[in-house]
């Protein structure tokens, strides 16, 4: 378990995530920024063979956003 909930396959473990949080950037002014997971988790998922951008459940937040955050 994973902060009270099931780790699916393509999902970051806390231990990556530990890894990986300091280095998301951190948020400014402007619009609130999405949980970081779960943006990460989405563009994890995306990269499952054959998986293209409208794949992506809606779980892990607007297709649009997810792309966005992968280009930048």
């Amino acid at each position: 378990m994973d902060h009270g909930r099931a780790i699916r396959r393509h999902e970051l473990s806390d231990a990556e995530w530990e890894l990986l949080s300091p280095l998301q950037p951190r948020s400014g002014m402007g619009r609130p920024r999405l949980d970081d997971r779960m943006m990460l988790n989405g563009i994890v998922w995306k990269f499952r063979p054959g998986a293209g951008w409208r794949d992506v459940p809606d779980r892990y937040g607007s297709r649009a956003t997810l792309h966005t955050r992968f280009r930048r």
